[in-house]
């Protein structure tokens, strides 16, 4: 468990300086573009002005990232307006810097960026190789467990490799279904029994998803999931409650109690999500204590499979027939909103919203420094580089 800003690295940065400067990085170039703004502007409403220094960074629908004047903004605001800037993949800099700047314009330096980014271009390791480059502590998954946890087909065979329990899917290119379309509705039609679940392999928020019940459905389907990714899940679907747990660490990982979603329609997807209301988030859910045991190993376990770090949401299925538990799926970058189930779950687990914030950040900070202890490059002896030359 990481230390809370009155103690650890936060503190210690804090006692250097007045305040950590945070940079909210959010928006983004993903079908997920207005669930962004909603997380980071509850993140920034939640940073403590006494400790953080917030600096919004907008990225806009079309790529360009915005340093808008101030956390009280409007996010859209912010979007519209500010001074256009960029990251350099230069640890030297470790600063956003004005686009086509002069020599009198200064940059904009950050101690530590939150990206509240979901989706392609945020959530699956692009950014954070970018971060990575520039040398700046950042709060979440890295290059890796980003990757992993964007892309549903790798993450469940990951699973898989963990023996963790998961339903029965096949992945399909984009490509395969073009050239193919007889084919791939053969082989659905042979391994998955109905319903079935199509939906896009590298995206969230249920976005192109559809649920078929028959074989005269999986066409509209794919094609629908087509136009948001180069892969496809088909997965078959599972009579059962919706349970999720949340999950916090670096090497010492622990779990949420798990909550239960009850959607109004028919599953959970986008619509329900976000457009409508009438869905309902129980906390805790009603589970046994063995099952709650059996729900937190299982996420801890996930988040190793992919190696997460900092933060994650574990989506789990529990069966009404048959009483048994699926993974589903990993979130690295869970809805951020103060009534999202990532942060709700911590809170009814007995850490507050603001504090989960604050922890997030010093784990952050703890990876940053656990990394600098890797050696990057040899110090070769004396002579030997003439040699290699030769």
């Amino acid at each position: 468990m990481c230390d809370l800003p009155d103690g650890g690295l936060v503190g210690q940065i804090m006692s250097a300086k007045k305040r950590l400067r945070v940079g909210v990085l959010f928006g983004g170039r993903s079908g997920e573009h207005e669930v962004s703004l909603a997380s980071a502007a509850s993140v920034i409403r939640a940073l403590d002005p006494e400790k953080y220094d917030v600096v919004p960074i907008g990225i806009s629908k079309d790529g360009r990232w915005l340093v808008g004047s101030g956390a009280q903004k409007m996010l859209p605001d912010v979007l519209k307006s500010g001074e256009r800037v960029v990251l350099p993949p230069d640890p030297s800099a470790a600063a956003l810097v004005p686009l086509g700047r002069s020599s009198d314009q200064p940059t904009v330096g950050v101690d530590v960026v939150f990206p509240v980014l979901h989706g392609t271009f945020g959530e699956d390791g692009t950014v954070q190789g970018l971060l990575e480059l520039a040398g700046l502590p950042y709060v979440g998954a890295g290059v890796l467990g980003s990757a992993a946890g964007m892309d549903k087909d790798l993450q469940k065979r990951l699973f898989e490799q963990a023996n963790l329990p998961i339903v029965p899917f096949l992945a399909i290119r984009r490509s395969e279904w073009e050239k193919d379309r007889e084919g791939v509705t053969a082989l659905i039609k042979k391994k998955l029994r109905f319903p079935i679940f199509v939906k896009p392999a590298t995206l969230g928020s249920s976005v192109g998803m559809t649920k078929v019940s028959k074989a005269s459905e999986i066409g509209p389907a794919i094609d629908l999931a087509a136009e948001f990714a180069l892969k496809i899940i088909v997965e078959r679907g599972v009579a059962g409650r919706e349970i999720e747990v949340s999950v916090l660490g670096n090497d010492e990982v622990r779990a949420s109690i798990p909550g239960e979603i009850v959607p109004h329609r028919e599953f959970y997807d986008y619509t329900a999500k976000y457009l409508e209301e009438g869905t309902r988030l129980v906390i805790p859910a009603a589970l046994t204590k063995k099952q709650v045991r059996q729900f937190q190993e299982y996420a801890v376990c996930a988040f190793k499979a992919i190696e997460g770090t900092g933060m994650a949401r574990c989506d789990f299925f529990l069966e009404k027939r048959t009483g048994k538990i699926f993974v589903n799926e990993l979130n690295t970058i869970p809805g951020f909103t103060s009534i999202s189930m990532y942060p709700k779950l911590w809170e009814a687990s007995g850490l507050p919203y603001s504090q989960l914030i604050d922890e997030l950040i010093g784990l952050a900070l703890e990876l940053h420094r656990e990394k600098a202890r890797t050696k990057y490059s040899i110090e070769l002896p004396a002579g030997a580089a003439g040699a290699l030359e030769a």
